[in-house]
């Protein structure tokens, strides 16, 4: 069991699938401990991965700097969800332009981490 005195954070990233296996080779590189967790997003419904890394707080803007490295923003096209119509009516979607890619980082205290 190793039990760590330094002031910890815990950074929960999700990132795109695409991104996420050159993003968790560059942080076991660095000695980072990530844990890799399947997930899924809301608006496009797509795969996603969530990464759970603990580290010391003065190890955290270093991370920070490989995961902008690694996660790219991308320009996608989608349809939009039909709107409820009445019956009879014709809907033809036009795509929409998003953003989609990058990564959504949040970083809390945490109290202890142990390792048994």
């Amino acid at each position: 069991m190793s039990n760590t005195a330094a002031p910890m954070r815990l950074a929960i990233a999700v990132v795109q699938k695409q991104d996420a296996a050159d993003l968790v080779a560059a942080l076991t590189e660095r000695n980072y401990r990530v844990t890799r967790i399947s997930s899924e997003g809301g608006f496009l419904r797509e795969g996603n991965v969530t990464l759970l890394v603990a580290t010391e707080t003065e190890s955290i803007e270093p991370m920070m700097r490989l995961i902008r490295e690694h996660c790219i923003t991308r320009t996608r096209y989608v349809s939009p969800l039909p709107p409820v119509a009445d019956s009879g009516e014709f809907y033809t979607p036009t795509p929409i332009e998003v953003q989609v890619g990058g990564a959504t980082v949040f970083v809390l205290k945490a109290g202890q981490m142990l390792r048994l």
